[in-house]
């Protein structure tokens, strides 16, 4: 009898042994592997789970060279720049909502509260559509082959990319024209920091803008400057021909940094976190504080325009027909 008490004594030792180390090496596993989870996150992300970096969830088709993406609050917008139409997907699942008919090469898009604003890079004019069922409210000539656009909350502010190098002040609320007004030289991006707009030039240069108009300086960045994005207290520019970006103070235009993101940067995006700029085939997740690339992920086509919709990334793939949610 003694002998099986020690048995069963010994056993249900080494079975408790067993079951504390599992425990520990559980946790210890928990706690080594996500450093991830210590990183700084996106409210959203926290509050869908999203215990995990980003990855490439899922892709949806759109049209012909889709290019500029933008997100409405509820629905992602993307311009098919090859089909001459814009798609619009709803956010939380990608459904098709619509597919609509605009100028010839629309480049970009903008949202300005109720409306989607459509850059038509073929055709010299900006389409306004109505965000809630796609309804045309107008065409406006601005001439040129204009492609970038950004919307101060009052006006949208419309990128010359060939001729003239100006940008174009349009009314938000009819499409007027209110003033064409001289930059550095032609360029693909625009953007508001809630003060200034920004335009980038392919001399290698941004300019900076009053609203009236007026110019606030003209800052040296790197080769063929494509997209713009704020994070809130600083610029960044997406050199497409530097294999890099630029960040600026935009208080003052003082550059901050050069970060090298890898080939033919395109479009960026801040998601409160972090900023994103598409690169090829990947998209790089920078930390801006600092510059440090946190990761490089990859995308089933060439990345080109980029939106946050609050909890996820979308991607327009200019070769392959598609949108990535990530």
């Amino acid at each position: 009898m003694k002998r099986l008490l020690i048995g069963i004594i010994v056993l249900s030792s080494s079975l408790l042994t067993t079951l504390v180390t599992g425990q520990v090496e559980g946790s210890a596993t928990r706690t080594s592997a996500p450093a991830l989870a210590a990183q700084s996150r996106n409210p959203q992300q926290i509050a869908q789970l999203k215990w995990y970096g980003a990855n490439t969830t899922t892709t949806f088709a759109v049209g012909t060279q889709p290019r500029g993406v933008c997100f409405d609050g509820a629905n992602v917008w993307v311009a098919n720049y090859g089909s001459n139409t814009v798609t619009k997907l709803r956010a939380n699942d990608g459904a098709v909502l619509g597919t609509y008919n605009v100028g010839t090469q629309p480049a970009n898009v903008a949202f300005d509260g109720a409306n989607i604003w459509v850059t038509n890079f073929g055709s010299g004019t900006v389409t306004k559509l109505r965000a809630g069922d796609g309804k045309l409210l107008g065409t406006f000539t601005v001439g040129g082959q204009p492609f970038g656009l950004a919307f101060d909350g009052t006006n949208t502010w419309v990128g010359n990319a060939v001729g003239n190098a100006i940008v174009t002040k349009l009314r938000g609320s009819d499409g007027n024209i209110l003033g064409t007004f001289a930059v550095n030289s032609v360029g693909y991006g625009v953007a508001f920091d809630g003060t200034y707009i920004w335009t980038t030039n392919d001399l290698g240069t941004v300019t900076r803008l009053k609203l009236d108009g007026s110019n606030a300086g003209v800052f040296n960045v790197g080769l063929t400057p494509f997209g713009l994005a704020f994070d809130g207290a600083n610029i960044w520019v997406a050199n497409s021909n530097g294999q890099n970006a630029t960040k600026l103070r935009a208080s003052d235009g003082a550059v901050l940094a050069t970060v090298d993101v890898g080939a033919v940067p395109y479009g960026l995006v801040f998601d409160g976190t972090y900023v994103w700029i598409t690169t090829g085939n990947n998209v790089a997740q920078v930390r801006p504080s600092d510059g440090a690339i946190l990761h490089l992920y990859s995308t089933p086509g060439v990345s080109a325009g980029i939106a946050f919709d609050g909890a996820n990334l979308w991607i327009a793939e200019y070769d392959a027909k598609n949108i990535s949610k990530m």
